[in-house]
């Protein structure tokens, strides 16, 4: 059954995921028509990730759902693994929200058409300049009540390990004086790792852990900020993960200096 997993990938799982992917992101297009609010958009990209994960045959357990139900905006924050991070994400997380999301995704068919329609936060990460902007549209959509979904390690594990995290997830929370959520996600790297385009289907994990409040803190408090997050996330990670915990962890990486956030 293993060596006919990859065939049926090929030939089965990959070309009905990329139908689902169009069909939903037409549809996420003609609902961008009249729906300025982007509800209808978000309400498509979960069913299209629940879908996918069907598709997948990767259900998803949620951890502690409980810190993902409160009544403000806040940063959530997750490890970035997979491609297949984004379905497990959306279809998971019970409310509507934002990715801050590399903008080179803006320009594909279909994905960058739904995320530039449906209010989606581009960042582009080749000059500082360019970087703070991005967070600062971050903060916009924060301070007005919509919570922000971000992968601080800002692209995926090439060997599944938790990599470094840049500032950029603190300096939001902190900007907006929302809490920080750790989000831990297990499984997806398994399912589909970086450089592999066939699927090894797997239960997934979602671990939700404790909001940290960010009242008070100033942006000189990022980098302690981001390292607190990483450390929670890696602890989640690592007691639920295969794979064995590295010692010690990366330092987190402040691709924004202190100096200037």
């Amino acid at each position: 059954m293993k060596k006919l997993l990859p065939w049926i990938s090929y030939l089965v799982l990959i070309p009905l995921m990329a139908f689902v992917t169009i069909i939903c992101g037409l549809f996420s297009l003609l609902f961008s028509l009249w729906d300025k609010s982007g509800r209808q958009q978000h309400a498509m990209a979960q069913f299209w990730a629940k879908l996918m994960l069907g598709i997948s045959l990767s259900p998803v357990t949620v951890v502690n759902p409980r810190n993902l139900r409160f009544g403000t905006a806040a940063v959530f924050a997750c490890n970035h693994l997979s491609y297949m991070d984004t379905p497990a994400l959306f279809g998971s997380l019970p409310f509507q929200f934002r990715i801050l999301a590399n903008h080179y995704l803006f320009r594909y068919p279909f994905i960058g058409w739904h995320l530039t329609r449906s209010g989606q936060v581009p960042i582009d990460q080749s000059s500082m300049r360019s970087q703070v902007a991005g967070l600062m549209r971050g903060v916009a959509s924060l301070k007005s009540g919509m919570p922000i979904l971000i992968f601080p390690d800002g692209s995926r594990s090439s060997d599944g390990h938790v990599r470094q995290f840049m500032a950029g997830a603190a300096y939001m929370a902190i900007k907006a004086q929302v809490p920080l959520v750790p989000l831990a996600l297990i499984g997806t790297f398994e399912l589909l790792p970086m450089h592999t385009y066939h699927l090894t289907p797997r239960p997934l994990m979602l671990v939700a852990c404790e909001p940290i409040p960010t009242v008070g803190m100033t942006t000189k408090d990022a980098d302690r900020l981001t390292n607190r997050l990483m450390e929670t996330i890696a602890a989640e990670y690592y007691e639920r993960s295969p794979l064995n915990r590295p010692e010690p962890l990366p330092e987190s990486q402040a691709k924004i200096p202190s100096a200037q956030l």
